[in-house]
């Protein structure tokens, strides 16, 4: 074991930089956190700004990265603030709501975001930086996009000059599937500024398939131009089983279920709208062996699934029209007819609840500029109201919808986390057009509320809790409930989800350990020598 008694009063610090998004970056620092944490070192994850949909609520009930949550898990402590001090999360394409220390601080276009706000930025990183080195031994810090973005130099809070002030040793990352690796390793370095260009003490090359002895003379080459070491060559890894967070994941290999419909039990369609947020909700579904989950962007996809999931989104409104205009939100109200020859369930979860009311409200400007009021798929008898105050909180409690479906499932703990600015109750004027005694809760949580509702045939449900199919036991009754109605023996067998995300921590350290020297990474980061 390391000896982390002799570790400076600052902490170390390394840096993952990449020579493009979606490289691998976080996979990467997750990789290296825990190994260190392996290792016996105190270790914690540091991203200053991240841009993402998906996020992660702290056990104080913040708001911040998925990644950095992650991350944190695979250091085993607790996620906060700290980690990731600055959250954007896309509304429309120009503009975003900007989140600082877990809370909403205000919304911006990309221009005044970098006019108004970055140039007053640098405290806010550094500070939450210099706590994490106050406490850990070694924080893991990722970079955001490439540091040769010219245009974004200027006013940079998460390359070079975070580098600069964390005093960090940056490993550059490069994605060798998507070809050019050499060229983008070396257009990266010469559009650095010498000063940055000294700080890169070595290249990671990730995603490698095929045979390490064709590539070596290329590996040659490139240490020969540059004089910076290969740290390693890291492999292509699919299916790790560890949440990630950009949306661009959602075309790999990770998100597809290869087999055809009716060579799984059951078959899940999940629409994929343009701004779909926190579908890591469906990981513990992708992974059960009777599911086929898929992602859906057109009717003609669609086809006639067991069960369509309408996820969290975030811009509920917009997204919603855009069920509309694809055609997707009349094939889905088709589908869930009780008339219809095979029936379908849906489910909403967050934005996707909120659209299954009966109307959606924006008197303040929270979504829309100017506020706007637009119908909902009318499958739930609820009206969503958006408020600018954003409610993020862990939540626990039972499951209580008492429809006869649900009589096996009734009474199981559940837990999740809500990120939501909207307050839905039931539609007031409902009360003139259906019989709301025969509509149920879904939830009675720990502080005695009443959560979610379930619609008189059992088989339409919404919530707010993002991470409810994450609770196993509830996850496999609801499924076996669906395969129940579709004549299909139950399965007792329970996957333990949570479990296999500590096992994929560790299997991502094992393969990251072959692949990369260790201790050139300890020699780089000023660390005594890894065992």
């Amino acid at each position: 074991m390391s000896n982390p008694s002799n570790q400076p009063s600052k902490a170390r610090t390394i840096m993952l930089q990449g020579t493009a998004s979606d490289v691998g970056k976080s996979i990467v620092t997750t990789a290296i956190c825990r190994i260190l944490k392996q290792d016996g070192w105190k270790v914690a994850p540091y991203k200053s700004q991240n841009m993402a949909l998906n996020s992660y609520v702290t056990l104080e009930g913040k708001e911040i990265g998925r990644a950095q949550g992650v991350q944190a898990e695979a250091c085993d402590i607790a996620a906060t603030t700290d980690m990731n001090p600055i959250l954007i999360k896309p509304m429309k394409d120009m503009n975003a709501q900007i989140v600082v220390h877990g809370k909403p601080y205000t919304q911006l276009s990309a221009r005044d975001y970098r006019k108004e706000f970055l140039p007053f930025a640098k405290t806010t990183v550094v500070d939450a930086l210099e706590r994490l080195r106050e406490e850990y031994d070694v924080v893991v810090i990722e970079g955001a996009g490439s540091p040769a973005e010219i245009n974004l130099k200027q006013n940079d809070i998460v390359n070079m000059n975070l580098a600069a002030w964390a005093e960090a040793p940056v490993l550059l990352v490069a994605d060798i599937d998507r070809g050019g690796v050499f060229a983008s390793l070396v257009g990266t370095l010469e559009l650095l500024e010498p000063h940055e260009k000294e700080r890169v003490k070595g290249f990671i090359i990730n995603k490698f398939r095929g045979d390490l002895s064709l590539l070596q003379p290329g590996l040659d080459w490139l240490e020969e131009r540059t004089g910076i070491p290969v740290v390693g060559v890291l492999p292509y890894l699919p299916n790790i089983d560890i949440e990630q967070e950009d949306s661009v994941v959602l075309d790999s290999d990770s998100y597809k279920r290869s087999g055809k419909q009716g060579e799984y039990d059951l078959d899940i369609a999940v629409i994929r709208y343009p701004r779909i947020s926190n579908f890591t909700d469906l990981d513990a579904l992708i992974a059960e062996p009777d599911v086929r989950v898929r992602f859906v962007q057109r009717v003609e996809e669609l086809g006639t699934p067991d069960c369509v999931i309408l996820p969290g989104t975030k811009n509920t409104m917009d997204d919603l029209r855009y069920l509309r205009e694809t055609g997707l939100a009349e094939a889905i109200l088709n589908l869930s007819n009780s008339e219809a020859s095979s029936p379908c369930d849906v489910v909403g979860i967050c934005g996707g609840y909120q659209m299954l009311g009966n109307l959606l409200s924006d008197p303040e400007g929270v979504e829309v500029e100017g506020g706007a009021e637009v119908t909902g798929l009318g499958l739930l008898p609820l009206r969503t109201v958006f408020y600018p105050e954003k409610r993020t909180e862990r939540v626990e409690g039972r499951a209580a919808c008492s429809h006869p479906l649900w009589e096996s499932i009734k009474g199981t703990m559940i837990t999740g986390y809500e990120i939501h600015m909207g307050k839905t109750e039931f539609d007031g004027l409902a009360y003139q057009r259906v019989d709301l005694a025969s509509f149920s809760p879904m939830f009675h949580m720990a502080d005695q509320t009443l959560e979610g509702l379930c619609a008189a045939n059992g088989r339409i449900w919404g919530t707010y809790l993002h991470g409810v199919f994450h609770n196993d036991e509830f996850r496999r009754q609801w499924l076996n409930m669906m395969r129940s109605q579709r004549g299909l023996a139950a399965i007792q067998d329970i996957l333990p989800f949570a479990a296999r995300q500590v096992i994929a921590f560790d299997r991502l350290a094992d393969e990251t350990r072959k692949s990369l020297d260790m201790q050139l990474i300890y020699d780089i980061a000023g660390l005594p020598s890894h065992p």
